[in-house]
């Protein structure tokens, strides 16, 4: 990021590297001298061009695939464009109002978080992913323990943006409803309107005190609670929509590296860590290859967005696609269904 804002260029070299960023992304093969004294506008022979090229080459900003004469942008070629070039395009209508009346339709938070995905699928056709809610920044509202059987507790757990786990816990004897109520008043008294991840630190650290100090009704609500949020995995946070449509991207045809990229969706961590990333981001972020920090996402870009509600950060999504995406397209969908989700969000309430 440094190195890119750091980077002086010419005018000409400027608008020849634009040019030959945006004939990449359109046409996916490399960009030669001729096409670009063509397409740029520039009264400039072909030599001169071929300097210029060499020039930002030496720069690191394009280089030479194979024995081909034409050049493709490097990561940090598409860096320089994303952060100085890019003028982003104003949604169309007809997405505008396929997103806004696709989230309206959702009838809970669960349905909604989907439909968002799905949609940042089917307008870009890359992947949508979204960071849910009832993450590690939710703050939780209250649980409640419901018997099921000798051996079965169904915990439920609301937080304050409307969401709903239902969890079954296997305990290790029979708790009698009264105790299960009991519990749920101490645990709620206790974390009402904390932090989900800020309630699990309180937990481990209640864990690690001598358990034969702890009265009877806080154990209980100790042991109930170290069942629910103690296995709490990415799966359970991270929504992932039109995986396939990568298989369809040319940037994508070794199948090694679509399925490190599958293996990457389906286990979910990297994504969920990606996305933490970006929670206290203001507006869109965007990681170009390896600046995801992940060896899956190498010939990735994410394109994030965090999502509010009642202002207040609450949630991230955003789209998984190839280095080589119509940047200038992508973004405005992950904003625009960043600002409908949030305000969707908040109707559901």
């Amino acid at each position: 990021m440094t190195a890119a804002t750091e980077i002086q260029l010419s005018d000409r070299a400027e608008t020849l590297l634009r040019e030959l960023v945006r004939r990449y992304i359109s046409d996916g093969e490399p960009v030669g001298s001729r096409t670009l004294s063509r397409e740029s506008g520039l009264e400039l022979s072909a030599a001169t061009i071929r300097n210029v090229m060499a020039d930002l080459e030496d720069l690191g900003l394009i280089r030479s695939p194979h024995t081909s004469s034409g050049r493709v942008p490097t990561q940090l070629g598409y860096r320089v464009f994303v952060d100085t070039m890019l003028k982003v395009k104003p949604l169309d209508a007809a997405s505008v109002n396929e997103i806004n009346s696709g989230l309206a339709s959702a009838r809970d938070p669960d349905e909604l978080m989907s439909m968002a995905s799905e949609l940042l699928s089917q307008i870009t056709q890359f992947a949508g992913v979204v960071l849910l809610p009832g993450g590690e920044h939710a703050n939780l509202r209250q649980i409640e323990f419901l018997p099921l059987a000798d051996d079965r507790i169904l915990a439920i757990l609301v937080t304050e943006d409307g969401r709903v786990q239902n969890r079954v816990l296997f305990v290790d004897r029979k708790y009698t409803p009264v105790e299960l109520v009991e519990a749920a008043n101490f645990f709620n008294d206790r974390f009402s309107g904390r932090a989900l991840n800020e309630v699990r630190r309180r937990l481990v650290q209640d864990m690690e005190h001598d358990s034969i100090s702890m009265n009877r009704i806080m154990r209980t609500a100790v042991n109930m609670a170290k069942e629910l949020f103690g296995d709490e995995t990415a799966s359970d946070s991270v929504v992932v929509s039109g995986e396939t449509n990568l298989m369809s991207v040319p940037d994508f045809d070794q199948v090694e590296k679509l399925r490190e990229i599958f293996d990457a969706f389906k286990a979910k961590q990297d994504l969920l860590q990606l996305l933490d990333k970006s929670m206290n981001a203001r507006g869109i972020s965007i990681f170009i290859g390896e600046e995801s920090g992940y060896n899956a996402l190498t010939d990735c870009s994410v394109v994030t967005a965090p999502y509010e509600s009642d202002g207040r950060c609450i949630g991230v999504l955003g789209v998984v696609g190839p280095t080589r995406m119509s940047y200038e397209d992508v973004i405005p969908v992950v904003d625009i269904t960043a600002r409908f989700l949030g305000t969707a969000l908040k109707s559901l309430h």
